[in-house]
């Protein structure tokens, strides 16, 4: 299982994430993506949801190890 964070002081709103991840993201009443269901789709439709974000709102944490997913980079090491 992963924790999904969406970082609303930079979410635009463009939507990518909800139409790559439609089980786990939708929109709230800002136009910002927010979660609703962290297991609505599979792993790998999150990481490219994240992936595709234009201004990389998106965290993906490993629930269990708290290790960070995405973005990628020195903290998903460890």
């Amino acid at each position: 299982m992963v924790r999904i964070e969406v970082d609303h002081g930079l979410c635009v709103g463009n939507a990518m994430c909800v139409a790559t991840a439609p089980g786990v993201f939708a929109h709230n009443e800002d136009r910002q993506s927010t979660v609703v269901d962290a297991g609505g789709d599979p792993e790998s439709l999150v990481l490219e949801a994240a992936a595709n974000c234009p201004v990389s709102a998106i965290r993906v944490v490993d629930a269990g190890t708290g290790r960070t997913l995405f973005p990628p980079g020195p903290m998903a090491e460890g």
